[in-house]
């Protein structure tokens, strides 16, 4: 099976490890080593294209990307080993076949993470929210010219993406922890971490910084920020606003940002009667802490749909923000 020969890895390098990441791994490999890449949309617009109806699965995007069932012999010989395993494909009648997870580019990334529908409680997601956080970082390090991190945490760190970007950009980083509470998450950020020989990287269960101790160079999160009733994890921010979960990350890592770091906040916020519900909670911590900080709103509607579901039925808008901290401006 080709994929033995292009890990490169042993058996005994992830001694500790579940079977599934190996998998998970093993099939990334593949895929890049056939040039694979995909962008991955919103749910609804992922929903559109499929209701389309085009004739397909024609490409490995169709499999990997959009989540298309195919039968078994339209997946490439050197795939077929992998329709095996329940935890990669799902079988249907007459011999097709759906796969269980997506796979997405993110500049020289590529990551794994949960297929369409992410229905499950434990779904690990990656859409539009992760390319616009990836830009954010850009900025920051566009902005910072500088900046030469030594440790960078991920909080909340779903399929690794911020973390794992943050490597590409800055290269001065020896130690990149990337923590989450969902051992789901952990399993595909580690696999993603050695699928792109991320070596300074290491998943960690962690409640918010939990699982880490001392300072950090930079701290980056992407939290989610809705009221969802299914109480997804990667979409359910509780509180009033879907807010709550982003204020407590937010008063832990102004305590763990070195005196020369940066923290660099991606989330959303309900604007209600003109009123930014995420900027009015995170006030008194930020006035608490900080001498100045940097807040712009970067798009200013995103999931207009949640507006026909309570709370959002009383909002005028959701809108995408970014809170960007320097050590400098706190007050110590």
């Amino acid at each position: 099976m080709r994929w033995r020969l292009l890990t490169g890895i042993s058996q005994a390098d992830f001694m500790g490890t579940s079977p599934f990441l190996i998998r998970l791994e093993a099939l990334g490999r593949c895929l890049k080593a056939d040039g694979y890449a995909f962008c991955t949309p919103t749910p609804l617009t992922h929903a559109r294209v499929l209701a389309h109806g085009r004739t397909g699965p024609d490409s490995l995007r169709d499999i990997f990307g959009w989540n298309k069932p195919f039968p078994a012999a339209r997946l490439p010989a050197d795939y077929q080993d992998f329709l095996a395993d329940p935890d990669l494909f799902a079988s249907q009648r007459n011999g097709w076949y759906r796969a269980r997870i997506r796979f997405s580019t993110l500049g020289p990334l590529l990551l794994a993470h949960s297929g369409y529908p992410t229905e499950e409680a434990d779904a690990v997601f990656f859409g539009p929210d992760t390319y616009r956080f990836a830009h954010a970082l850009q900025a920051l390090r566009d902005r910072e010219a500088n900046f030469a991190p030594r440790s960078c945490v991920d909080i909340g760190c779903g399929t690794g993406a911020g973390g794992l970007f943050c490597a590409t950009l800055f290269s001065s980083l020896t130690q990149i922890a990337l923590l989450d509470i969902n051992p789901r998450c952990l399993e595909f950020t580690a696999a993603n971490t050695v699928l792109n020989g991320t070596g300074a990287a290491s998943p960690r269960e962690s409640d918010i910084l939990s699982a880490w101790n001392g300072q950090a160079d930079l701290i980056v999160t992407n939290p989610p920020y809705l009221i969802d009733p299914a109480m997804r994890a990667y979409r359910h921010g509780g509180g009033d606003w879907g807010d709550l979960l982003s204020v407590r990350i937010l008063e832990q890592a102004l305590k763990h940002l070195s005196p020369e770091g940066h923290l660099l906040f991606y989330t959303g916020s309900a604007i209600v009667d003109g009123d930014d519900k995420f900027l009015k909670a995170a006030l008194p911590s930020l006035q608490n802490s900080t001498v100045r900080y940097r807040y712009d709103e970067i798009d200013p509607d995103v999931f207009g749909e949640e507006l026909d579901n309570w709370p959002y039925d009383h909002a005028d808008r959701i809108a995408t923000v970014v809170l960007h901290v320097k050590g400098s401006d706190l007050k110590r």
